[in-house]
């Protein structure tokens, strides 16, 4: 008697996980396809699941996963950022943060007609905002390539840029947080395969990396310099621009992954 009550609880139980894993899969291919519609042209983007159970701060609490988006950069432009920023690659980051914005704005929308709880997080954060809130640790509330790479879409770089498999570092990035589990497509990538190339810390002007590999321990001083690199940025802005922004984008050119 006791063993077949036993059995008959292991097998509702089996049941009830069966619902939930069927009810999963259904909310992940309503997601898939929302966001390979707004995903146009499929070939200049890239997404993933990430499980960010225990990674996030407080003011996120509820939201254990996240979509991370990548946009690709336009080649042709950022191969023509040789000796720092031009004037034409500051408009097209510009824009293409914008249009990350607003796509992000547009999959939400859909998302929470499908009782889907999301919370959107900007692709950037402003100069003003650089210089203020953030200038004494340059680290925001929630950092995307972390997002990206529990996504399993690529790795940190040794100039602390993020490298996707498809575009190498030649993409911006974005993230909405869920409330809704989702699993990942890829494992998380936890360490660099940057190996031996050191071309991105040889020809950066601001001498802000050391050459050593990010992993998933390593925390990002003892392998760059933000405020070297900061104040690289805003010397470009101000001498080849003319404006108060922080923008270079060598090292973003120079990298081979994703490019030859």
């Amino acid at each position: 008697m006791l063993k077949r009550k036993c059995r008959n609880l292991k097998g509702y139980f089996s049941q009830i996980k069966l619902l939930i894993e069927i009810q999963q899969w259904i909310m992940i291919k309503i997601i898939d396809d929302i966001l390979k519609r707004h995903l146009i042209p499929a070939e200049n983007h890239i997404y993933g699941f990430a499980d960010l159970t225990g990674l996030l701060q407080n003011k996120f609490i509820g939201f254990n996963y996240g979509i991370s988006i990548g946009r690709k950069l336009d080649f042709r432009i950022v191969d023509k950022v040789i000796n720092g920023p031009t004037k034409e690659y500051y408009s097209h980051y510009k824009n293409i943060n914008e249009d990350l914005g607003l796509l992000t704005n547009r999959i939400s929308e859909d998302l929470n007609k499908n009782n889907i709880e999301t919370l959107n997080i900007n692709p950037t954060v402003s100069t003003s905002e650089l210089d203020t809130i953030y200038f004494n640790t340059l680290r925001t509330d929630l950092s995307h390539k972390m997002v990206a790479t529990r996504a399993g879409l690529g790795w940190i770089g040794k100039t602390d840029l993020f490298i996707s498999k498809e575009f190498g570092p030649r993409l911006r990035l974005v993230s909405i947080l869920l409330k809704t589990p989702v699993k990942s497509k890829s494992n998380p990538v936890d360490t660099s395969r940057c190996g031996n190339c050191n071309i991105c810390v040889d020809i950066c002007p601001a001498k802000a990396a050391n050459g050593k590999l990010w992993d998933i321990t390593v925390d990002r001083e003892e392998f760059f310099d933000p405020w070297k690199c900061r104040n690289q940025c805003a010397e470009f802005g101000r001498t080849r621009l003319g404006i108060d922004a922080r923008i270079c984008g060598i090292c973003v050119a120079a990298c081979p992954t994703g490019h030859l």
